[in-house]
């Protein structure tokens, strides 16, 4: 009798992994991602189950984990979950529900988030996820419209990320040096925008298939947040999308205005907290639903 799918085994996921990953995106609608999967594998952990008819050169199911503060003596670690696909062809088998398990064994006491779809609510409230939010998909050509922010922004140096993972880890509410530390490499521009007193964010824009995702996204307001996204804008002929937490509605307005149309709605799902951790005022937007 053939083994049930949902306890076939999972392994850890390598950078071996990248086409299979893509793959199985691509059968569930998804671009191709393998510059992220990269991020992914690298800065945090991967998850997968075999296809069990292809000798291991393909998956039906992945998931990802980046664990951020582990080692941070006072708070408890926090971890993302994300990239959570189950192949068309077995789902409603169990698949992603082994997995998710998997990944929260590993996760140990670690608060955890992820950013869920309508059709993956239920799924997560099972496991004992609670709704902590919403985030708005916005996409689209951006157009310049009206007087330019007043907030000048400039390209990021080596000199910054000292400063620039301070106030990361000041905004975010945990230590991602192993994330950030990477976004000169992964991303096409890294902007920062600051005063005589010192930083007062910065943004990344990094490419997708056939968009520019802008993210992370930290600011001391919204305007500083709308002069980060304008300069990064003006650096590329390509869409942007971006994943703004609903209650930036401002941003959200002006983001509509230049040209961006909302083109999907997640509910921020935690467990073992009430929600996110940080400053949801100067968090503007993730460096992907993946990585938080």
């Amino acid at each position: 009798m053939p083994t049930p799918l949902a306890q076939f085994p999972v392994r850890r996921l390598t950078l071996r992994d990248l086409t299979a990953c893509a793959d199985l995106g691509e059968d569930r609608d998804w671009p191709r991602t393998e510059h992220a999967w990269g991020l992914l594998l690298t800065a945090g952990t991967g998850y997968g189950i075999d296809d069990p008819d292809a000798d291991g050169t393909s998956l039906i199911a992945t998931c990802t984990l980046t664990t951020y503060g582990a080692d941070a003596p006072h708070a408890p670690a926090y971890a993302v979950v994300g990239m959570v696909l189950v192949a068309e062809r077995h789902a409603r088998q169990g698949l992603g529900l082994r997995l998710l398990r998997h990944a929260l064994a590993r996760a140990g006491d670690a608060q955890v988030s992820l950013y869920a779809t309508e059709e993956g609510r239920g799924l997560y409230a099972r496991l004992g996820f609670t709704a902590g939010g919403r985030a708005e998909t916005l996409r689209g050509h951006f157009r310049s419209a009206g007087p330019p922010p007043s907030i000048a922004t400039r390209p990021a140096t080596p000199a910054d990320l000292t400063a620039l993972i301070r106030l990361d880890t000041e905004v975010f509410g945990h230590d991602r040096t192993a994330m950030i530390a990477r976004l000169p490499a992964f991303a096409d521009q890294l902007r920062v925008a600051e005063d005589r007193t010192g930083l007062l964010g910065y943004a990344a824009a990094w490419p997708d298939r056939h968009t520019q995702t802008v993210g992370p996204l930290i600011a001391r307001d919204t305007d500083t947040a709308k002069a980060l996204v304008a300069s990064l804008a003006s650096g590329t002929d390509r869409p942007l999308r971006i994943d703004v937490d609903e209650h930036h509605t401002q941003l959200c307005e002006w983001l509509r205005s230049h040209g961006l149309a909302t083109a999907a709605r997640q509910t921020v799902m935690t467990y073992g907290a009430p929600g996110l951790p940080g400053d949801p005022h100067r968090r503007f937007a993730p460096l992907s639903k993946a990585t938080g």
